[in-house]
């Protein structure tokens, strides 16, 4: 029976992540498609299967996800400093930290982290999205100061949309005018921030919880970022701190959401 890539990812990353135990220890190439293919029989049949095999199409599939979790930085070849070559390979300190920290988001490549983002904002801009996807292609290619720089063009792309709005709103403009005559982005934020703070009581719950920490400083980290990446400071970007700031864009587009 052929499966799908998807199919075959989940079953890999909970094999990896220790979520269920393989028929094969996980440290060669050919033992986690054993036990991928025994994971896939076993939940097919209900009861344990030992040695099945996977589809010529499974197969290809495997294939390519093996090397798919190689350049996303998930494992890495050798097995210690004994065995250093392909076929040996083992999960790295960066995928040991992804695969622990599945929920409540997990995203891996470019379709998983765009359906999180559209299930969390579905009116999402398209633009906006364009530059969110640009900045996962960066960070799969592992291009992370290109990265950083896209996800805060995101992020300034939407606060500029959500001006857009407020100044269009007949009820409240009025109470934000003048912000949008301010010179730089930063301004901007900071202006909007403290009339929210003075008008909090007009602000419905849910948009009160947590505005600190989802809009404001969501939206100063991923700036503070960006303008380190975007210029020649040397500040270097790990690849953890920038898959925290994909995390830490779902929050911050929920909020924007939720204050429009």
């Amino acid at each position: 029976m052929d499966h799908s890539y998807e199919e075959l990812r989940s079953v890999a990353l909970d094999i990896l992540a220790g979520r269920e135990k393989g028929t094969w220890e996980a440290s060669q190439y050919e033992n986690l498609r054993k036990s991928i293919s025994d994971a896939l029989e076993t939940r097919s049949r209900g009861q344990q299967t030992v040695n099945s095999s996977l589809s010529a199409h499974d197969s290809e599939l495997f294939l390519e996800l093996f090397w798919d979790l190689f350049r996303q930085g998930i494992i890495t070849l050798g097995l210690n400093d004994y065995n250093r070559e392909f076929p040996w390979f083992r999960v790295t300190s960066f995928g040991k930290k992804l695969l622990a920290g599945q929920e409540p988001y997990f995203f891996h490549d470019l379709s998983s982290y765009e359906k999180v983002i559209k299930d969390e904002v579905p009116n999402i801009d398209d633009t906006t999205l364009t530059y969110l996807k640009e900045a996962m292609q960066a960070f799969m290619s592992g291009c992370l100061l290109s990265s950083t720089v896209m996800l805060g063009v995101a992020t300034e792309h939407t606060f500029l949309l959500l001006m857009e709005n407020v100044d269009a709103n007949t009820a409240h403009g009025p109470l934000f005018s003048g912000i949008s005559n301010e010179r730089s982005i930063l301004r901007k934020v900071n202006k909007f921030k403290k009339i929210l703070d003075q008008n909090n009581s007009l602000l419905p719950p849910k948009v009160k919880e947590d505005l600190d920490t989802n809009f404001t400083g969501i939206l100063s980290m991923i700036r503070n970022f960006r303008n380190e990446s975007g210029h020649p400071s040397g500040k270097i970007i790990s690849r953890e701190q920038v898959y925290v700031e994909f995390f830490a864009n779902v929050g911050y587009g929920r909020s924007q959401a939720a204050i429009l």
